[in-house]
């Protein structure tokens, strides 16, 4: 079973904003699914470092 999603509002800068527009169109998935991507990613990395 996939996990729950929550909605929540974020402020970021128009420059961030647009950069990950493009990234996560040629990742062909949508702003929401890139942005957790890289912040599963991110999660991770930290969590592996601080072994």
């Amino acid at each position: 079973m996939k996990p729950l999603k929550k909605k929540v509002s974020i402020t970021i800068d128009e420059d961030i904003m647009e950069k990950i527009k493009v990234l996560a169109e040629e990742e062909d998935r949508s702003f929401s699914q890139y942005i957790n991507l890289v912040l599963k990613e991110h999660i991770k990395r930290s969590e592996d470092a601080e072994k």
